[in-house]
């Protein structure tokens, strides 16, 4: 996404101008995908309207920005983005929005990790995946919303401090589930390389399945390229998530003989009353099927 109508830009001076005079409760927060958007309700309480850009069950990595984003994020007076590169489209949006409200990165002071795919080497932007990140972001979404509502600034930290508290008890409870785990016995293959912060975390080694691009169709040698290695790991269970395509269960399935397990949950939550409705939900909810794929039969 690199051009708008200039119709289009003419319509956003005016929001602009109606934004500007505003208060942050009118205008509200925008998040980029599901999970941040649910912390960042949580830190805000009922205070200010939020909006994610990315649907539940929907993948950030490659979102295209809509018509209906683009008037949200000109408004907006806070937008919320997980940073680490996650969102590659998001500053494009924002600068063609003509946004003018307070930009927070709910990574700043994550300590990153990094990606090797190939020859390539990248950063990690699924932070969020341990909780004690989650505290951070929550910290930070509080120090935004505190700037653009002054008044209301001790009840967003207030928030945050008691939601920072319920995902210090969630990490020890994950500790706990693991912790009688053999260490050779916590190696999990997913469809998707999303677990590593998870997994240094707490001492599991997550290994992405060779040959899949996330945003390609699995073609019938990424597919025996897969089950090479989940025979090469005896690897018992693959954990599919709620953003994969079908087709790659039904011939996982069909050609690993490896047990199918998930929908996992990573970079997007699922729908109201589905398992994974929130981001402490989540993380317990991923939690216990990788407690019971990995316990020794």
């Amino acid at each position: 996404m690199t051009a708008f109508p200039v119709q289009r830009r003419v319509f956003l001076t005016g929001l602009g101008a109606w934004a500007s005079s505003a208060s942050a409760a009118e205008r509200g927060t925008v998040a980029s995908f599901s999970v941040l958007a649910n912390i960042v309700r949580r830190v805000s309480g009922d205070r200010l309207p939020v909006i994610s850009l990315v649907p539940v069950n929907m993948d950030a990595h490659g979102w295209q920005p809509t018509a209906a984003d683009l008037r949200a994020v000109a408004s907006a007076a806070v937008l919320v983005e997980n940073g680490l590169g996650l969102e590659g489209w998001i500053s494009r949006l924002a600068t063609a929005s003509g946004f003018k409200g307070r930009l927070v990165v709910a990574s700043t002071g994550v300590t990153p990790r990094f990606i090797r795919e190939g020859k390539v080497t990248s950063l990690d932007p699924h932070a969020w995946q341990d909780p004690r990140n989650g505290m951070i972001y929550a910290r930070n979404i509080a120090d935004g919303l505190a700037a653009a509502d002054p008044d209301h600034a001790s009840e967003y930290r207030a928030n945050a401090a008691t939601y920072a508290a319920e995902l210090e008890a969630l990490d020890i409870w994950i500790s706990e589930r693991f912790a009688s785990i053999p260490v050779k016995a916590r190696r999990i293959i997913t469809t998707h390389d999303a677990f590593g912060y998870y997994g240094d975390r707490y001492g599991i080694t997550f290994l992405a399945a060779e040959g899949l691009a996330a945003d390609a169709e699995p073609s019938a040698k990424s597919i025996a390229v897969l089950v090479r290695q989940i025979r090469r790991e005896k690897a018992r269970t693959v954990f599919l998530e709620n953003m994969t395509d079908p087709r790659l269960a039904r011939m996982l399935a069909r050609e690993s003989g490896a047990t199918l397990s998930g929908p996992l949950y990573s970079d997007a939550l699922s729908e109201p009353g589905g398992p994974a409705p929130d981001y402490l939900s989540m993380l317990r909810y991923n939690t216990s099927l990788f407690e019971r794929a990995m316990r020794p039969e």
